[in-house]
């Protein structure tokens, strides 16, 4: 029997009468997660972290995770409950949270971030380290998972929250993202500084960070400026009065250029890391073998938006990817030379209609000049599906293609492929849309999805509403489209 299904044999569990245990998220080296719910908070989705109840830190951690629930930032992920509990006869303690989409460990195993991409991610991530150093706390646990995706903004987990110089109270390993201090004692701020820079680098290069600065600035993308790319590394220094403060980081990053949103990794069954009832993780168990628990985590970051909110708000299912974004882009069609080309060719168009209209009124009885006429324009072909019908050339009267920025074309490694299935009324217009096939990025899939709502099909003659599949596909080059009619099944 895997461990997987010797934790799924706790699904449907109730924790203390309150927490079910929907659905198993994951696991890591110290903790295992599961999906909840939170009735207190009218949440239908939360997440559970559940650990071994150690007799000389349990009430540590306890009295930790109430100090952190009384904490309130944006970009933290609120800690709902906690307590003890037992599960197979064996104590544990558990931490109830927001439940998140995704964190920036399933990401990084498809690509790496981008230098825009980066400078998104750093806005909110030293906002809230300063929130919580000025008042002598640390994060404490900033890695990769995380990282977290919560309705699209990025947020920081919170279970792992302590004070200056407070050692962890925890039975996991130390790792790579620990900065060397915390071998003799607790962290203060520059150790969240030495995680940050850790997490940073193997973010833009896929690897966590060597012993060679030269090597590991090498690997940055060539678009990264120079002066940050050296903060950045300075922040392993194992010196932690080297390494540079929040404030040296935040005049780096600078303004944000326009910038894509971390694309999401592929489905995969949410999870919570050993920081967050919501994030990836890896390492073996420590626990006694019926007790040994995993941590699990989902979600994955995405900054506040500069004109719109950056995260689809609609509800989801626990285990859908949301289309979040690591940054808050001004969608392409309203950058400068895109606007300026969009209004002339919307006075041409009135221009041509008022000409058009008068030459009718000139000449009632013919019909107009054919030079005042448009020509019909045919659809592009349309691809077929192997398990539906083509479309007729003329069934697509508009098709809206995503928009997205250069640099998001520009990460993209191959060809990425987005599916959406949607709903067309009898006048031809979708009335409702869902995603069939995300791909490997969130950020796209939501670029795809709100294309695909303004897409207009010819009228039917019937009442009964008709849906089409929409395949859009991401490269480098450019973006493609096309329809099928879904078959009733």
């Amino acid at each position: 029997m895997t461990e997987t299904e010797i934790w799924t044999k706790w699904e449907s569990q109730i924790v203390n009468g309150v927490f079910p245990l929907r659905r198993f998220l994951g696991r890591s080296n110290h903790s295992v997660v599961f999906l909840t719910e939170c009735r207190a908070q009218n949440l239908p989705n939360a997440a559970i972290k559940i650990i071994p109840a150690d007799p000389a830190l349990a009430e540590g951690q306890l009295s930790r995770w109430r100090s952190a629930a009384t904490l309130s930032h944006p970009h933290l992920i609120r800690l709902l409950d906690s307590g003890r509990c037992k599960l197979g006869g064996h104590p544990f303690l558990y931490v109830v949270t927001e439940y998140a989409e995704q964190n920036l460990a399933q990401i990084i195993p498809h690509r790496a971030l981008t230098a825009d991409e980066v400078r998104e991610l750093l806005g909110p991530t030293l906002d809230v380290l300063g929130y919580l150093h000025g008042r002598n706390l640390v994060q404490g646990q900033l890695k990769p998972p995380n990282f977290l995706v919560v309705n699209d903004q990025l947020k920081l987990s919170s279970d792992g929250i302590r004070a200056f110089r407070e050692p962890a109270a925890s039975v996991a390993r130390p790792s790579l993202y620990e900065a060397p201090e915390a071998k003799s004692g607790g962290i203060d701020a520059a150790g969240d500084v030495w995680s940050l820079g850790v997490t940073l680098i193997e973010a833009m290069t896929q690897h966590p960070p060597s012993n060679d600065k030269q090597l590991d600035i090498a690997l940055l993308p060539v678009t990264f400026p120079a002066a940050l790319a050296d903060k950045v590394w300075r922040c392993l220094s194992r010196d932690p009065g080297d390494r540079p403060t929040l404030a040296d980081l935040r005049n780096q990053v600078g303004p944000t250029p326009d910038a894509p949103a971390v694309p999401a990794a592929p489905p995969a069954t949410a999870t919570a890391t050993e920081a967050t009832p919501m994030a990836p993780a890896t390492a073996a168990t420590a626990v006694p073998a019926a007790a040994t628990v995993p941590a699990a985590a989902t979600a994955a970051p995405a900054p506040k938006p500069r004109t719109v909110a950056p995260a689809p708000a609609k509800a989801r299912e626990p285990n859908a990817p949301a289309a979040s974004r690591w940054t808050a882009s001004v969608p392409a069609w309203l950058t400068p030379p895109v606007l300026a080309r969009a209004v002339a060719a919307g006075l041409l168009g009135v221009i041509l209609l008022w000409i058009g209209i008068r030459a009718f009124r000139s000449h009632p009885a013919s019909p107009p000049p054919a030079a005042i006429l448009p020509v019909p324009q045919s659809p592009a072909p349309v691809a077929q599906s192997p398990t539906t019908p083509p479309s007729t050339p003329s069934a697509v009267l508009h098709e809206e293609l995503p928009a997205v920025s250069r640099s998001a074309r520009a990460s993209v490694r191959g060809q990425i492929k987005v599916v959406v299935r949607v709903t067309v009324d009898r006048a031809g217009s979708v009335i409702a849309e869902n995603l069939e096939a995300r791909g490997s990025s969130r950020y796209f899939a939501r670029a795809a999805t709100e294309a695909a709502k303004r897409w207009k099909f010819a009228p039917a003659d019937n009442q009964s509403p008709r849906e089409w599949l929409l395949q859009f596909e991401f490269s480098r080059d450019g973006t493609t489209a096309h329809a099928a009619p879904r078959s009733k099944p």
